[in-house]
């Protein structure tokens, strides 16, 4: 049995999970999303990332970004690797691609400010 504390509402519950045959025994929490999140966490954990990466803007250094969906939880160090290769060289809204399709996981990194337009 793991005991978990799901994320997906201010709520926290705490909920106990383990594997009975084919499906799994959820106890503990108070929605059914809570029951979704816990058999995720257990068959397929998903994150999302939210960083920095570099430009060559001398006023602003960095830009905020993220991965404009949940990746694998196996895979952040990875996609942060990709992110830390790159400098951003033109000025980006928010929104706009950073990486497209990092990885080939279906996600692209994405701007999260139009800080380097107001440069």
């Amino acid at each position: 049995m793991s005991e978990i504390v799901c994320i997906t509402c201010p709520r926290g519950c705490t909920i106990n999970i383990e594997k009975a045959g084919n499906d799994w025994k959820v106890s503990g929490n108070a929605c059914r999303k809570g029951k979704d999140f816990a058999i995720a966490e257990m068959t397929a954990p998903m994150r999302t990332v939210c960083t920095t990466v570099k430009t060559s803007f001398r006023l602003a250094p960095v830009l905020p970004c993220r991965v404009s969906d949940e990746i694998p939880k196996d895979k952040i160090f990875d996609v942060m690797q990709e992110i830390n290769k790159v400098t951003v060289t033109k000025q980006l809204n928010r929104g706009d691609v950073i990486i497209k399709d990092v990885l080939g996981l279906g996600v692209d990194v994405i701007a999260t400010s139009d800080l380097l337009t107001q440069l």
